[in-house]
């Protein structure tokens, strides 16, 4: 599995490319693209030429801005379609609605159609692209449709994260939308039961692994002891 990133933006945010390996010049391999955020697009670009990858579909881990700025770009760009969870639709031509007045003056008056092709992401269901099957796990908290993808690195689990789970921290919850008892119970039904050796790809700052969040994360630690009825 071939697994290529940058960090795109004011905000850092991690935009993931995922292949079955990678091609060249006169043969690209399909890929997947998780999470083009603010100023993604031209790095993007760059990052499939250097690795022969052409993109098939763009996964979204939540709505938020700076996951999703360049994904009205790259869809078009590409003729290819986007994935999101139903309950973060509407983000981009709504920002200030979903972002709060805090980040008003980073976002201006931005507003964003969404692409032509938003296809819904279903808790448990599996997508197959690009040679790559990324399983879907709905885990509200950040926002009420993040998600989380699992797959298979060949030598480990993987996890696209988004803003989940970081390394040494979570997602905030502050913003319009977000709930700490759902974070709480999305930590601990969704992300606690994943083996340690599991490789948590964040979609903010350097990876992680479950183990090593399990035992130094102090929000874990809390969703560990959460009561079930937490959970939303």
């Amino acid at each position: 599995m071939l697994i290529r990133s940058f960090p795109a933006g004011a905000f850092g945010t991690n935009c993931y490319a995922v292949a079955t390996g990678a091609g060249s010049s006169a043969l690209r391999r399909e890929c997947v693209v998780v999470d083009p955020g603010m100023d993604a697009v031209e790095p993007l670009a760059r990052m499939l030429a250097e690795n022969g990858l052409a993109p098939v579909a763009v996964v979204l881990t939540h709505g938020h801005l700076d996951h999703t700025f360049s994904v009205l770009p790259v869809c078009e760009g590409y003729d290819i379609p986007a994935y999101l969870h139903p309950a973060d639709a509407g983000m981009l031509s709504d920002p200030l609605r979903w972002h709060g007045p805090a980040l008003a003056p980073l976002i201006g008056q931005v507003a964003l159609p969404d692409p032509a092709d938003v296809q819904p992401l279903a808790d448990g269901a599996t997508l197959s692209l690009a040679g790559v099957e990324l399983t879907v796990r709905h885990a509200p908290g950040h926002t009420q449709g993040s998600v989380v993808f699992s797959l298979d690195l060949d030598d480990a689990p993987g996890l696209f994260a988004g803003d989940v789970l970081f390394a040494g921290s979570v997602g905030r919850v502050d913003l319009p939308g977000g709930s700490w008892d759902a974070m709480l119970g999305s930590l601990r039904d969704v992300v606690l039961p994943l083996a340690d050796e599991t490789v948590v790809l964040p979609g903010h700052g350097a990876a992680t692994t479950i183990g090593r969040e399990r035992a130094t994360n102090p929000y874990l630690a809390e969703a560990a002891s959460a009561p079930e009825e937490r959970s939303l």
